[in-house]
């Protein structure tokens, strides 16, 4: 056995492992303490790419998210006040047709002419206060709503609007009524329109269910997306904390046979004496 007190080789030894193990002590700690056994590129530069483009993706699906989110809004609005102009149109309905009775007397139709003015100015009420974020989807001059479907914003959902605006193109019958004719006369056109706001509820009911669609699978793709990054990323805390426990060991190994290493050359002056 060789002795020498320039060149301790067991201390090397020791040494090198120690800094080995407080290197693998400091990745498990670091593990544990984000979560993430990739968090970086210096952990894993290839799965630390695929999990950044995967979350440039989840980005992009927020995005549509909110997007689907408003138009969802907004066809909502449109949808309400366009079954309330229905009930409201009904309601009118009954009004003309009592002012068409030729034998009521002047003062009844009176009263119920002005109960169908009421009604109407409700309608234009209704028509104002249709507004999501400044979209109304069925004023005079209707606005659209458009959502994006995907990551990229190149694919969208549209859905124009429909103008219920009383003597417009969907409510034709007259604003007021005078006499028996003239209310005669708006019974036949607010049965048209009826049937004119029943197409536009459809347009809109179908495009909310698009929407609505659309904004399901969206919430599950990003679900199926997160699971996958942390497939990829995540760390197994309970493996790593078993890894813990056994490195914090083999520290407290490693410095004992540090010490004990570096105590080898003091043997050399046992031979001296």
């Amino acid at each position: 056995m060789a002795f020498s007190v320039n060149t301790n080789v067991g201390a090397f030894v020791a040494l090198q492992s120690l800094s080995q193990t407080n290197r693998d002590l400091n990745v498990v700690q670091n593990r544990i303490n984000t979560g993430l056994a990739v968090s970086g590129a210096k952990d894993n530069s290839a799965v630390f790419q695929i999990a950044q483009n995967l979350r440039s993706d989840l980005g992009g699906l927020n995005a549509v998210k909110q997007s689907l989110s408003n138009a969802s809004s907004t066809l909502d609005i449109g949808i309400a006040a366009a079954e309330t102009i229905s009930d409201l149109v009904v309601e009118l309905k009954e009004k003309a047709v009592a002012a068409a009775d030729t034998g009521i007397d002047s003062a009844s139709r009176a009263a119920l002419a002005n109960d169908y003015a009421a009604i109407v100015s409700q309608i234009g009420t209704v028509v104002a206060n249709a507004e999501f974020n400044g979209t109304n989807l069925i004023k005079a001059t209707p606005d659209s709503v458009s959502a994006i479907t995907n990551d990229t914003g190149t694919q969208t959902i549209s859905v124009t609007g429909a103008s219920l605006v009383v003597g417009g193109a969907n409510l034709t019958f007259a604003a007021t009524i005078t006499s028996a004719g003239d209310a005669s006369t708006a019974v036949s056109a607010i049965e048209t329109s009826l049937g004119n706001i029943n197409t536009v509820l459809s347009t809109l009911g179908s495009g909310a269910r698009q929407i609505d669609t659309q904004a399901n699978f969206v919430n599950k793709l990003s679900d199926t997306i997160e699971t996958g990054i942390g497939n990829l990323v995540d760390a197994d805390l309970a493996r790593e904390s078993a890894r813990l426990q056994a490195l914090q060991v083999r520290q407290q190994l490693g410095l004992q046979a540090l010490s004990i290493a570096n105590q080898a050359p003091a043997a050399v002056l046992a031979l001296f004496r």
